[in-house]
């Protein structure tokens, strides 16, 4: 079992707050990922907006892994960390025209298309460049993932996606896109799943999506089931790895796929969050009415996930261990939201001690903003700390 180490004597002289990626525990969940993914034709993207980092891309790149892109930032990201354009997918509810070029002047794998006006527009774009665009539907299966309502993405209610009562409409116009070749359908049904059940779900409404397909005699030469395999945030040292095996084994059971077809995952949480925490210091210890303040120099600017989707990270003190006490852990944040945990336990705590955020390595620095004027934090690696 591969954990999460602290360099801590040599945190001291850096300036809080920052990231620290722990590579080898990225090393070591890649590694993992290859073994499970290797066994079958499944071919892994990476889903870039979970953490851009450049070292975290470089650990990415190494192991073979592609790119799941949804903006043309993300696209440029990921050919600029050196993934190669024919692993890269791109999705997203609203590609501005200058992204799509991008993606056709890259000749990238595929664009998951979530409308019939994207369609025209990538079939438009497309042909004024001569080129032949390969396309995705991203399907809403509506089927839930049994997660929190900000990052559920699979439901007919949800801005994603092509409603399956739209299907034989899309399928319809591809006769009249001369430019758009259509060599897959798309699915993500939400994120932070541990339910495995969501999953099987899903493999039963694609295996008669596909029956749609066939009866209209299109062959499809991939599916592509998006990611959402969530991660054990109470336990990162004691789960530092998701289960991949039972992840994979589920598409193996349970998704008819046809000899030629080859089998697509969108990744990104559970490649990146456990290696990497949110490293802070104690600025105060103020003690209210009812209750002790642990104030850090981190706060929302640095980590959203709390204010914004209610989200539990395990909170260390990296100097302390004296008895257990309670605390509000808060930020510097003029926003009463700008609150990582309340009356959470931990070692009995004082000014200067070092505090680390865990699992934080998805949806944590690059979501990072300068609200308040404040600095964007800076990120380290333990290969530099060695």
């Amino acid at each position: 079992m591969t954990k999460a180490i602290y360099p801590t004597e040599k945190f001291s002289a850096i300036q809080t707050p920052f990231y620290y990626y722990d590579l080898d525990v990225l090393r070591a969940t890649v590694d993992e990922i290859n073994l499970h993914a290797s066994k079958t034709n499944f071919h892994v993207h990476y889903a870039m907006k979970a953490n851009v980092n450049p070292s975290v891309l470089e650990v990415i790149k190494n192991a073979g892994l592609g790119a799941d892109c949804v903006s043309g930032g993300e696209v440029e990201a990921a050919i600029n960390a050196g993934i190669s354009p024919s692993k890269v997918v791109f999705a997203g509810v609203g590609k501005a025209d200058w992204e799509i070029n991008l993606g056709l002047d890259n000749d990238i794998f595929c664009f998951n298309a979530e409308s019939i006006p994207e369609l025209e527009v990538i079939n438009e774009l497309a042909a004024a460049k001569g080129k032949i665009a390969n396309v995705a539907l991203r399907i809403n299966p509506n089927v839930s993932a049994n997660t929190h309502h900000y990052i559920t993405t699979g439901l007919n209610e949800n801005k994603f996606g092509i409603n399956l009562s739209e299907l034989d409409q899309v399928t319809d116009l591809f006769p009249t896109l001369a430019n758009v070749k259509l060599i897959g359908i798309h699915f993500h049904i939400g994120s932070q799943i541990t339910d495995m059940t969501s999953f099987q779900g899903l493999c039963v409404k694609v295996n008669e999506i596909q029956e749609h397909f066939s009866t209209r005699g299109i062959e499809l030469q991939h599916v592509n089931v998006g990611g959402g395999l969530g991660i054990n945030y109470e336990h990162p040292n004691h789960f530092p790895i998701p289960d991949f095996a039972s992840y994979f084994k589920i598409f193996r059971d349970h998704l008819i796929l046809q000899p030629h077809q080859t089998l697509h995952f969108e990744l990104g949480r559970a490649v990146v969050a456990q290696c990497g925490s949110l490293i802070s210091k104690v600025l105060y210890i103020k003690h209210g009415t009812s209750k002790k303040f642990a104030i850090l120099d981190a706060g929302f600017t640095d980590l959203i996930r709390p204010a914004l989707y209610q989200a539990y990270h395990r909170i260390e003190n990296l100097n302390s261990e004296l008895k257990m006490e309670a605390y509000d852990v808060v930020g510097p944040i003029c926003e009463s939201s700008d609150t990582f945990a309340k009356d959470y336990s931990m070692n009995e705590t004082k000014r200067g001690d070092l505090i680390a955020i865990r699992s934080a390595g998805a949806y944590g620095e690059i979501m990072a903003s300068q609200y308040n004027l404040r600095k964007l934090p800076k990120a380290y690696t333990s290969d530099q700390l060695k």
